[in-house]
């Protein structure tokens, strides 16, 4: 994480849709969405393959985010052979574990603009880590992010489109 000013804010585990790990077992995704995306982003010069393969959310309630300056965008990537094309932001990380340990990484944001389902709520993180043992759902985490990438209030500052309805078996995680 470059040493520009940070800022610090708190976190709680929750559920995800399960879909970036393959989890959900989705026939479409085959071991997850980001094992499919991650030779597209290598090629673009992005390499998170020592990462885990499957994102710890985490909402950061009351609190929502806005996307300020991304430490990297990559548009118009078609990953997948019959979905659309996406576009997708890196921003750096560190989490700060409850035991005190602080892991680098970073939060992964599809566009919800060009994202055809599976959408987050607006208090809800993607975070590309290391593989992290002891981690349960509710457990509190604090996040370190630069201060140029990503913006926070209490306010409604971006809502993101809902999933549809009838979706629920493709939105476990």
């Amino acid at each position: 994480m470059n040493s520009q000013q940070n800022q610090i804010v708190s976190a709680r585990v929750v559920r995800g849709h399960r879909v970036a790990s393959g989890l959900n077992e989705n026939p479409r995704f085959p071991g997850g969405t980001l094992r499919m995306q991650i030779p597209h982003f290598r090629r673009l010069g992005f390499d998170i393959s020592q990462l885990y393969l499957g994102t710890l959310n985490v909402s950061i309630a009351p609190l929502q985010y806005r996307v300020a300056r991304p430490r990297c965008t990559f548009s118009n990537v078609k990953w997948h052979p019959t979905e659309p094309a996406e576009d997708f932001s890196f921003f750096d990380v560190r989490v700060l574990l409850p035991g005190g340990e602080m892991v680098d990484g970073f939060i992964y944001y599809p566009h919800p603009e060009t994202k055809p389902e599976h959408f987050q709520a607006p208090d809800v993180l993607e975070l590309l880590l290391p593989f992290l043992k002891g981690i349960k759902y509710g457990m509190e985490l604090s996040l370190k992010i630069p201060a140029g990438q990503m913006t926070f209030a209490e306010q409604s500052i971006q809502p993101v489109q809902p999933a549809a309805a009838g979706t629920d078996k493709t939105l476990q995680a």
